[in-house]
């Protein structure tokens, strides 16, 4: 399990890069920061059923955030 989460690390990583050259800056580092906490729960090595536990604490988090935004803040069709 502790190999998934640095897969999803490395996935991220990956989007911080491509997010910063499309010049989404606060996206990139949004992603730089889950990168970070990707790979550190990686090296952690705890049981495999705490890991699923703050995956989905942080899938729970990740939802409310989202539905927050595209709710209340995202205007639709507005780009730069």
């Amino acid at each position: 399990m502790n190999n998934m989460f640095k897969l999803m690390g490395w996935w991220t990583g990956i989007f911080a890069v491509l997010f910063y050259v499309g010049d989404m800056v606060e996206v990139s580092l949004l992603m730089v920061a889950n990168t970070g906490f990707f790979v550190l729960l990686g090296f952690l090595n705890i049981s495999e059923r705490m890991y699923l536990y703050i995956f989905g604490a942080y899938l729970t988090v990740f939802f409310v955030g989202f539905t927050y935004y595209s709710t209340f803040i995202h205007v639709p069709g507005a780009g730069h």
